[in-house]
């Protein structure tokens, strides 16, 4: 099986990737509660950054918790002191003498606990950076994780020298990718779909390849890439060493480890809560069609520097976005549908201050790493639970506080008692923001913007100015301030009103709740996430036959198609329907009002190597036995319903 992570590129596409100096990586972040900040990620707040002076840096490198006593060489323990590391997390502490003695590893741990560095520096020690050619290799489930883990591993390697990190993703020109294999770069991040792509044209070789490293390695079977992974290790050499690295154990993450790994040790980084101690975690009892008028009052009440709005949907994001910046906030959106190189600028706008709020689908934002984020807006309710906490993850970094808040509708009960009953934690009902919370809130700022201008340096321009305007027209200078700020609002109302009450407030507050059922009609997402494959539910006419030209001869398999569909065109579990296999093709359905800027972008998508040319069927029966166009076609032995991934 192979999902391609979009082989587009062309233009538009940047000449090469790479984060921010000032950008940090996950690892880095969330285990070095006392690592030097970065500069430039001073908050609004006026938090400074925690500066180490280089004595107090070696002194905690030389003590017993240090990176020196490892087992890592001088050089690489100069490098880590230069990044700024100064204690290893619970999970680096314990993976990297490991990994030293050349051991495989099977690492247990969530996300933020320090896995990133667990396994690049005992690479980087024990790289021969003479020899130019793929020495290792880290799979990574999305691009935004595999640039993540790249930028982590080049802020070792710069101070290191010789060596060169090649990350390969979808959604970047195939050219950059080959002029750096070409070049002999010695470690590949990649996600699975496009490390395929190289190995079937002949330009990456990964017989000589020696630490392989499966990051995030359950995300990766949850999005359907246990076939392309085992693809992959069938190039490997036999004798390699090789680190898995999963949030849980399910059970197709022990046969892999069985199947692949040489007696590994297993770490596990056991804590108290899933969730991030420093994280308030909040929710908010709401009706579908009154979640933005009450964001838009959170939003007043709340003292915030950069956010992260979640929505289930692309479409979501855009509207959410629309709708804030209507109403004069700083606001943007990412999803699969905007290119690599736009949403790479509108991640470095929120890094810099320039933008406040980012709206994001789950899979744009995986990976999304910014110090800045103060607040995490569950705007929908995650699927499943796994996705909650990757998402409220993306606050509190670097020891910093953060808040989540979490909008739940009255038939989403059953899913808050499933993410409490996970985290381990007790979220909090918060109440709507009243009328006059919001009102004083409002006369604050407007007095505090006075007083701000106050300061400026054309103050005493406009003081004269107003003072002949009030002899000349005999107009008290208080009338004239109120003038100018009724100028200054517009054709905005200043004070909120308190709208009607909705007649339907009973239906609200109806506690029954034992049906899980969301406002629009469909089932709710099981604690599980995506094992409903909701779009069935509506199959009425609502599906659309498509046509891939791969099929059995490729190898293909349902979790390659719904993978590579998800992954280049921005789908969700919910918009499949039936896949049928054939000999040289594949029907799988598609929602009949399928946005065509989608197919534009799997027009270059290729699934074991082979262009998918996608089109509609329009109805004639294939030898497999599927008869398109009614939506109702039979399943052969061969087919089944959508795969596990959620937008």
């Amino acid at each position: 099986m192979s999902i391609t992570d979009n082989a587009t590129g062309g233009d538009n596409e940047p000449d090469n990737f790479s984060q921010s100096p000032s950008t940090r990586s996950e690892s880095q972040e969330n285990s070095q509660g006392n690592t030097k900040d970065t500069a430039g990620a001073v908050a609004k707040s006026g938090e400074t950054s925690e500066h180490t002076d280089a004595a107090a840096q070696a002194t905690a490198n030389d003590s017993p918790q240090g990176f020196s006593n490892l087992d890592l060489p001088t050089n690489v323990v100069e490098a880590v002191k230069a990044v700024g590391f100064e204690k290893p997390s619970p999970i680096q502490e314990q993976t990297i003498p490991i990994l030293m003695q050349g051991r495989d590893v099977v690492g247990l741990a969530q996300t933020g606990t320090g896995k990133t560095a667990a396994f690049a520096l005992p690479v980087l020690a024990q790289l021969d950076s003479t020899e130019k050619f793929p020495q290792a290799l880290v799979l990574a489930p999305t691009r935004e994780l595999a640039l993540q883990v790249a930028d982590s591993f080049e802020s070792f390697a710069k101070h290191l020298g010789g060596i060169e990190v090649l990350p390969i993703y979808g959604g970047q020109a195939y050219g950059i990718q080959l002029a750096g294999l070409r070049r002999g770069a010695q470690i590949i991040v990649g996600t699975p779909g496009r490390v395929i792509d190289h190995l079937e044209k002949g330009s990456l070789d990964i017989s000589k390849l020696r630490y392989l490293v499966l990051d995030e390695a359950d995300e990766m079977l949850n999005m359907g890439f246990q076939e392309d992974v085992e693809r992959i290790l069938a190039d490997t050499p036999e004798e390699k060493q090789v680190a898995l690295f999963s949030a849980t154990m399910p059970n197709g993450i022990r046969r892999l480890s069985k199947q692949y790994l040489n007696d590994p040790a297993e770490v596990t980084v056991k804590s108290q809560a899933r969730t991030n101690e420093n994280i308030t975690q909040r929710y908010l009892f709401t009706q579908h069609r009154a979640k933005f008028d009450a964001f838009i009052r959170i939003l007043e009440v709340i003292d915030y520097d950069g956010m992260i709005v979640f929505t289930r949907t692309k479409h979501e994001t855009e509207e959410v976005a629309e709708k804030l910046r209507a109403a004069g906030y700083s606001a943007a959106a990412i999803n699969g549908d905007i290119a690599q190189n736009q949403r790479e600028r509108t991640v470095e706008q929120l890094k810099s201050g320039r933008l406040d709020i980012l709206v994001a689908t789950d899979v744009a934002a995986r990976g999304l790493d910014v110090e800045r984020i103060s607040h995490v807006i569950n705007f929908d309710i995650p699927g499943d639970t796994e996705s909650y906490v990757h998402r409220i993850g993306r606050t509190a970094r670097a020891g910093r506080s953060g808040e989540a808040i979490l909008f739940v509708t009255p038939r989403e009960r059953r899913m808050l008692r499933s993410i409490e009953k996970v985290t381990k934690a007790t979220l909090e009902e918060m109440q709507l923001p009243t009328v006059d919370e919001v009102n004083e809130v409002r006369k604050k700022n407007f007095a505090q913007s006075i007083t701000e201008a106050l300061a400026a340096k054309d103050k005493d321009f406009f003081r004269t100015m107003i003072r002949e305007y009030s002899k000349n027209n005999d107009v008290a200078m208080d009338d004239i301030a109120a003038a100018l700020a009724v100028k200054m609002q517009g054709d905005k109302e200043f004070l909120l009103k308190e709208q009607p009450v909705d007649k339907r407030k009973d239906r609200f507050n109806d506690k029954r709740g034992g049906r899980d059922f969301d406002d629009r009609g469909g089932r709710g997402g099981r604690d599980r996430g995506g094992r409903d494959r909701g779009g069935r539910n509506n199959r009425d006419g609502n599906f659309q036959p498509y046509r891939l030209a791969v099929g059995k001869r490729q190898h293909v398999r349902p979790g390659a198609i719904v993978g590579a569909l998800a992954n280049e065109g921005g789908l969700s579990s919910k918009d499949f329907g039936r896949i049928n296999i054939g000999a040289e093709h594949t029907i799988v359905e598609l929602p009949r009002d399928l946005d065509p800027a989608v197919l534009d972008r799997l027009s270059d998508t290729r699934i074991s190597g082979e262009l998918i040319k996608i089109r509609k069927d329009h109805g004639a029966p294939s030898r497999g036995g599927f008869r398109g166009g009614d939506g109702g076609g039979r399943q052969n032995k061969g087919g089944r319903k959508g795969g596990k991934f959620r937008n």
